[in-house]
């Protein structure tokens, strides 16, 4: 029996996808819930398992756009035995899936070559696939210095070609450039018209992503059909840092997850958006849509792009469950399982550059909210407190808004609320 393999359905604006990498090659056995090849959409990226096990018979290659409901390949349903068990692959593994030297003694007998031979495919299978296997056989890259961005930490071929951009040196040149001529022309045309190895080019043209696409356009959109204003302030972090590394022992005993700032913002934004409940709606014609409840956006940057799950009635949520919430989030990330539905719905959106180390910036509404918070790294800084000079771990805030409905006064008093709710954290708990 035959069954086909489709481009599934991630949601109803979603209409293409690009099949990004295959995990197996065509003829390869494959067994039922493995991952056989990733898909990225212009909202997430995601890992489509086998549907049945059997061999593979691939129809679309990687890189190519596709419709949602593409047949891409099948898997022929036969008895397909399971795999034997392989002996733990040797310390280097990573080494083999590269041109090795000749060898300069005479080969050990055929027998004890053969059974480490049959397995070394399945071995390295799972560590490179054959595009990337391809690529760094021709490029003769060392990818012990490359670090995975795909499913379990596995080498793309975005990460050896993000590799060869950074550092073109480590690539050889097939052959030395030719001798120049001594005065056979002025130095100006001879650096003009001098070849450039391999490996050495100066322009490299890549086309967008769907979620690069989707991004840019967001953004654009936000600038031209809002009007976009940022106010700033500033958060003096100390009595939060103290809580914080008072139970944080305590809280990843009881709960299993470590607390960390981001709990802390959200309860606070939860707290200023019931104040100015402005700031929790949009503009929709000539109406303005309030939400009386509270899904706060977490902006969470990846290899690939931003994307801003979406953590619903926060307002209801212990500060365990917000933490958990985005680890979640995070994993499903890593793991390319994040849904269309993780990323709808939001009202309010928070992001963190800080965790970058950024001092300050300007954040731009997620359309069509009309508030965003923008964090940033805490940094310790003289200042004054009851007329004396101070070292405090300070962080600066901002907050974009939408002016169309939400006026500075607002917008001030709104971010100075969440200032005070994290220099006083007994607020939040007391809820006043």
């Amino acid at each position: 029996m035959e069954i086909e393999i489709k481009i599934p359905s991630v949601g109803e604006s979603v209409q293409e996808a690009v099949l990004v990498q295959w995990y197996k090659k065509d003829g390869d056995p494959v067994q039922k819930d493995e991952p056989i090849f990733v898909v990225e959409t212009d909202k997430v990226t995601l890992e489509i398992v086998a549907e049945a096990s059997g061999i593979l018979k691939i129809l679309v290659s990687e890189g190519e756009t596709v419709s949602i409901g593409t047949k891409v390949g099948t898997i022929a349903a036969e008895a397909v035995p399971s795999p034997e068990p392989v002996p733990a692959p040797p310390e280097k593994v990573v080494e083999a899936s590269l041109p090795s030297p000749e060898p300069t003694e005479a080969p050990a007998p055929v027998k004890a070559e053969k059974a480490p031979a049959k397995s070394e495919p399945q071995d390295l299978r799972p560590i490179l696939s054959p595009a990337v296997r391809r690529l760094v056989s021709e490029k003769k890259v060392d990818i012990s210095g490359i670090k995975g961005t795909g499913p379990g930490h596995r080498i793309t071929k975005g990460d050896v070609l993000l590799y060869l951009e950074q550092a073109p040196r480590a690539v050889p040149a097939p052959s030395p450039a030719p001798p120049k001529i001594k005065d056979a022309a002025p130095l100006a045309p001879e650096s003009l018209t001098k070849p450039i190895p391999s490996g050495m080019e100066d322009v490299t043209r890549k086309p967008m992503s769907p979620i690069r696409r989707t991004i840019a356009s967001r953004l654009l959109e936000a600038k031209h059909s809002t009007a976009m204003l940022t106010t700033f302030n500033e958060i003096d972090m100390t009595h939060t840092m103290d809580i914080r590394t008072q139970f944080k022992e305590a809280f990843k005993e009881k709960h299993g997850v470590s607390l960390g700032f981001m709990s802390f913002f959200i309860k606070a934004s939860v707290e200023a958006l019931k104040e100015f409940p402005e700031i929790n709606a949009f503009v929709d014609g000539n109406d303005i849509v309030y939400h009386n409840y509270y899904n706060v956006g977490i902006a969470i940057g990846t290899g690939k792009g931003l994307v801003v799950p979406v953590i619903r009635n926060a307002d209801m949520l212990s500060f365990a469950e917000l933490e958990q919430g985005i680890v979640d989030f995070v994993d499903k990330i890593k793991n390319n399982r994040l849904e269309l539905a993780d990323l709808k719905g939001g009202t309010f959106t928070i992001t963190n550059g800080g965790v970058f180390g950024s001092l300050l910036s300007t954040p731009i509404l997620n359309t069509p909210q009309s508030g965003i918070l923008g964090m940033h790294k805490i940094e310790k800084r003289p200042v004054v407190v009851e007329d004396k000079i101070n070292i405090r771990p300070m962080m600066y805030v901002a907050v974009s808004y939408d002016h169309r409905i939400v006026d500075g006064r607002e917008a001030v008093t709104f971010l100075v609320r969440i200032k005070e709710c994290i220099e006083n954290p007994e607020r939040i708990m007391m809820e006043i």
